[in-house]
């Protein structure tokens, strides 16, 4: 499972569940994407274009990749 979200300090987040969602072609499609892995949050970040297009454009490649997908078009509010 991912989360796939805006955040206003990493960009766009694809964040997965636990460490078993990182097949092979899981990190390879988010790395075509432009994403890096961000050790510090555990999950996968890009800094430019976290627009709703391309939360779904994500959401959608880890969709057809098996994996299910939580997503929002607008940041989640931190505590």
């Amino acid at each position: 499972m991912f989360l796939v979200v805006p955040d206003s300090a990493h960009g766009l987040v694809a964040a997965p569940k636990s460490s078993d969602d990182l097949t092979p072609g899981t990190e390879e499609t988010l790395t075509a994407q432009g994403f890096a892995l961000y050790s510090e949050i555990e999950a996968y970040t890009r800094p430019t274009d976290s627009s709703p297009s391309a939360v779904e454009l994500t959401a959608g490649a880890l969709r057809e990749l098996g994996h299910y997908v939580v997503s929002s078009y607008t940041p989640l509010p931190t505590a």
